[in-house]
């Protein structure tokens, strides 16, 4: 949430007994792992204690990582080796047909009265990646000895998406002119997995080269998968190319890692809180379910402070101003555009751009002109001024300045 943390466990626990500290103790689980390039030589789990030898920001990382700053000792050398291994890992990934989405979240700044003030896009950049491929690899890891060893437990499934999906995200994206890769006459579920793999960087390419589309093409993508979800039974992970993969590396803020650790733990023989077998249907669709309702309130609150900070900015700079935007999502009444540095976004109704009746076309990519055929496409820049805010709603009602049409 903006400015604030509603924790799964007690303060106690989340923010000071489980909490990393440098130079502090703290019981941990290890996941032990030998490396060779990508692949894993031998793995072990471990109850362990552990001492960091430093917090570091993800900022401070890439620092490193550019030459900028100097990697202090002693964990100057163990980032380098985790900067090397996530490299190969992130490369073999890509090579196995995983995802490449690239995205940002708002972190907001309050004053002492709780109004937002400013807000600055966090980008994911290697440092991220760095965390990230290391903790896949050791839920890969968790999840392939869970199941090995038949330890009843819930995993991450995201199941392959469907081949009606692809071919129609492949129609979307055609109709926008970004390159696609060629698809089968009957695709397959496996080769509708390899395909979105391939486009997703497709994608990604043709928004480095044009500067424009990241929002728009990249939910297009996102909205052709199937929804992730919990399950006492192993499907895969498609987005990350993986046979087996649970959640296992944040149990003090999610629940299925915590069933994890004690699957493990217990398969281990290290303790005995087994999670039951006959249990674990419904625990996996209420994480499901509350994780979904946890995604919508955080952007609804996002979509909240956005709006209040934009009302604030319009009171102090005019309502006149006129911002450069970008058309991120359409539907018949109009299109949502995101605008301005800070990344407001709102809703241009297509009864305000006058002279024409619009249509959505059957993509659902571009609304077209009935008389001109003119078009305002996905990913197309645009010129707009704000008619309205209704910031406790999260709303944002615009008008245009200017549309950057075909026509």
């Amino acid at each position: 949430m903006p400015g604030a943390v509603e924790p799964m466990l007690p303060h106690d626990l989340s923010s000071d007994a489980c909490s990393l500290l440098p130079g502090v103790e703290r019981l941990a689980v290890s996941v032990e792992m030998l490396l060779n390039g990508p692949a894993v030589e031998s793995v072990a789990f471990h109850r362990s204690l552990i001492r960091s030898d430093a917090r570091l920001t993800y900022e401070q990382v890439d620092r490193v990582y550019a030459g900028e700053e100097r990697a202090a000792e002693p964990w100057g050398g163990p980032l380098a080796l985790a900067r090397e291994a996530a490299a190969a890992l992130r490369e073999r990934r890509s090579e196995q047909g995983s995802l490449e989405v690239s995205s940002d979240e708002p972190v907001f700044e309050f004053d002492p009265d709780g109004h937002v003030v400013a807000v600055r896009r966090e980008e994911q950049t290697e440092s991220h990646s760095t965390i990230e491929q290391l903790m896949v690899l050791a839920n890969e890891q968790v999840a392939g000895w869970l199941e090995d060893h038949r330890k009843p437990s819930l995993y991450r499934v995201h199941e392959r998406p469907d081949p009606a999906a692809v071919k129609f995200l492949v129609e979307r994206l055609e109709s926008l002119g970004v390159a696609t890769p060629p698809l089968p006459e009957h695709l397959s579920p496996q080769q509708a997995a390899d395909a979105i793999g391939d486009i997703s960087r497709l994608v990604a390419q043709h928004v480095r080269r044009t500067g424009h589309g990241r929002d728009a093409l990249t939910s297009l993508v996102l909205r052709s998968l199937k929804q992730a979800y919990y399950s006492p039974r192993n499907a895969g992970h498609a987005g990350l190319a993986s046979t087996r993969y649970a959640h296992f590396t944040s149990p003090i803020r999610r629940y299925p890692d915590i069933v994890a650790h004690r699957a493990l733990m217990s398969g281990l023989g290290l303790d005995d809180v087994a999670p039951l077998a006959g249990e674990l249907d419904e625990a996996g669709e209420h994480s499901s379910a509350a994780e979904r309702e946890a995604m919508q309130i955080e952007r609804d609150a996002d979509d909240v402070c956005m709006s209040f900070l934009l009302e604030r900015r319009l009171f102090e700079s005019g309502w006149e101003e006129a911002f450069d935007g970008e058309v991120v999502g359409l539907v018949g009444g109009g299109a949502f555009v995101r605008f301005g540095e800070e990344g407001f976004e709102g809703f241009l109704p297509a009864r305000t751009l006058r002279g024409e009746w619009w249509d959505l076309n059957e993509q659902g990519t571009a609304l077209v002109g009935e008389r001109t055929g003119k078009t305002v496409r996905l990913g197309e820049p645009v010129s707009v001024v704000v008619r309205r805010v209704e910031a406790p709603r999260g709303r944002v009602d615009l008008v245009p300045a200017m549309i950057d049409g075909d026509g």
